[in-house]
């Protein structure tokens, strides 16, 4: 078997078997290309079938020396899923990165914003211009519902069911959810709606998309990042703010104020309760009232 083919009948798996977008088909996929040019320069004829653990190490360490732990991981963790498919099919009987460690990384605590800072934001939109009214409904929904930016850009009006106080939202892999929507979201995507995006002409293929640029398309993942980080700049905030910070502050804000990481899980979307937790940044004064209160040696 060839390189070019297992990366075929790989893609087709998680497109097909597991349902997984194009962004993260190729995110999977890349380490194995890397992988296979490395081969290629090296002049090996190694095939996928009968690579070994010694010739995956030293590709790995070769990677290593102009790489953190962290992206070390997420080569060795992107092969050893690859080399299962090919155990699955049939194609092998061993994975060659079975008894190969990940490197220890550490769990970084992503950075939030608080209240006060989120709201500062959000009043640095200049309301006077159209994109103002946008900019304004899109934080208000990325903040108060805990999307992520590609959900974000994807909401369309059909997934809006305001009477029932839900958005149906499709993520990572086409899995569905519903996560409820405050009174206050809901006001500032009906002011957009009905003052900014009905005098728009749509393109016919952003017909339903709920938020869109200046020429009737949707927005781009890139465009979101841009309008964030000129905002922040101009609420002189000095944190490096992306998309997902809105996301992490949802969930952290939500725990400090006594939700259930189960029901934040559900509305994140997330598979493992572990993703979950790290995405609740909590302060240790938090951590601490609650151990005065709830403890009952506390005092």
């Amino acid at each position: 078997m060839k390189w070019q083919q297992a990366l075929n009948d790989y893609n087709n798996y998680l497109r097909i078997e597991r349902g997984l977008s194009e962004n993260t088909i190729q995110n999977y996929t890349l380490d194995i290309r890397k992988l296979y040019i490395w081969l290629e320069d090296n002049a090996s004829e190694d095939s996928p079938i009968n690579i070994t653990e010694e010739r995956i190490l030293q590709f790995i360490y070769d990677l290593g020396k102009t790489m953190n732990p962290k992206s070390q991981s997420r080569i060795i963790s992107g092969l050893r899923g690859f080399f299962n498919f090919l155990i699955f099919e049939g194609y092998r009987t061993t994975n060659p990165l079975e008894l190969v460690e990940s490197p220890k990384t550490g769990r970084k605590l992503p950075d939030t914003l608080s209240i006060q800072e989120i709201d500062s934001i959000i009043q640095a939109i200049d309301l006077a211009t159209p994109q103002g009214e946008r900019n304004r409904a899109i934080l208000e929904t990325l903040y108060a519902c805990g999307l992520r930016v590609s959900e974000l850009i994807t909401l369309k009006i059909s997934d809006l069911f305001f009477e029932e106080g839900f958005i149906k939202i499709t993520g990572k892999g086409n899995k569905q959810r519903f996560v409820p929507i405050g009174d206050n979201t809901i006001k500032y995507i009906e002011i957009y709606r009905s003052e900014i995006r009905v005098h728009q002409q749509p393109k016919p293929e952003a017909k339903d998309t709920l938020f869109l640029n200046r020429r009737g398309n949707g927005l781009t993942r890139a465009m979101i990042f841009t309008i964030i980080k000129q905002l922040t700049e101009k609420a002189g905030i000095n944190k490096a703010i992306s998309p997902h910070t809105f996301r992490h502050s949802f969930a952290t804000h939500l725990l400090e104020n006594g939700a259930d990481l189960r029901a934040i899980q559900q509305m994140l979307g997330h598979e493992s309760i572990t993703t979950t937790e790290i995405y609740t940044h909590v302060e240790t004064s938090h951590l601490t009232r609650v151990m005065q209160k709830f403890h009952p040696r506390s005092n």
